[in-house]
């Protein structure tokens, strides 16, 4: 895409973190932006800020692992703004601790908005956007950890995987079809948002009822790691930028870390390689004893 003023805009998760950046910046662009998310009081909020600085906005309370929610979502923006030129597929949470602890609620939970809320952004918004004959482009947010596997992350690096490869496979069928709509996978590192505490929009019904059991030493080191990596990490507003100039240029893969390329690499060496999946725990300066 080449040109943005008055086309429009879908993001999911926008009422904090990465996609309110990213709304922002395309407001920033003259775009209509309709903001979809599950906390209406920050989706209110956030609405009322960037209108105050001109934006053109819709809200729209979006539960992205319930299909009707997003298949309403994308009704929604059509019937406010006729189409929909850029859809980010973002809304994304996380638990941490060892895979066979995490409770089949965890699972749940987690696979519905990250992977589950990409489908659906897929099956509600691909066909109107291809209908439209136009240039557009749809944006994944996945993550370092769909394309890396460290311990502790198992349920968020599950979904996360399975949103790359989704990516992957929409660019080579558009590709195939010959169509004006592009795909861009965004796999950002330790960014400075509130993943951490996703919880916060966990629906009654998927809350865990027993007491989280008792963290291990090595649990609680590498929760203290990810807490203030997050902290200390890439602001929203620069993964945005990174987002919008891989819109522009039509660059499907959007890594905001090359730090991160030689985990990737050694993956893939790894793999190719037919080796045991290599992790250094002092590469992440976290202690297999508890320390930091």
């Amino acid at each position: 895409m080449k040109e943005f003023k008055d086309k429009v805009a879908v993001v999911t998760g926008a009422a904090s973190g990465i996609g309110r950046a990213m709304a922002e910046r395309f407001a920033a662009e003259g775009m209509k932006v309709v903001l979809a998310d599950i906390d209406e009081g920050a989706l209110a909020e956030t609405a009322a800020e960037m209108e105050a600085k001109g934006a053109t906005v819709l809200t729209v309370r979006t539960d992205v692992s319930a299909f009707d929610d997003v298949a309403a979502l994308a009704n929604k923006a059509v019937d406010a703004f006729g189409a929909v030129h850029v859809l980010c597929n973002n809304a994304g949470v996380s638990v941490g601790g060892m895979s066979w602890e995490r409770t089949l609620k965890d699972w749940q939970w987690v696979l519905g908005v990250n992977l589950w809320g990409v489908i659906h952004g897929h099956q509600a918004f691909v066909p109107i956007m291809l209908e439209q004959d136009t240039e557009g482009h749809i944006v994944n947010t996945a993550s370092m950890a769909g394309l890396t596997s460290i311990p502790m992350h198992g349920v968020y690096q599950v979904t996360k995987h399975g949103v790359v490869t989704l990516s992957e496979t929409l660019h080579h069928e558009l590709a195939m079809t010959g169509a004006k709509v592009k795909v861009s996978v965004l796999c950002p590192g330790w960014v400075n948002t509130r993943i951490g505490d996703s919880d916060r929009t966990r629906s009654a019904d998927l809350q865990n009822e027993a007491a989280e059991p008792t963290m291990r030493p090595e649990e609680e080191a590498f929760d203290k790691f990810a807490r203030q990596a997050l902290a200390e990490g890439l602001s929203p507003q620069q993964v945005a930028d990174d987002v919008f100039r891989a819109i522009r240029d039509e660059r499907f893969y959007i890594l905001t870390h090359p730090e991160w390329n030689d985990f990737i690499r050694t993956r893939m060496e790894d793999i190719l390689e037919g080796r045991s999946p290599t992790f250094d725990l002092t590469a992440l300066e976290i202690d297999a004893g508890g320390g930091q």
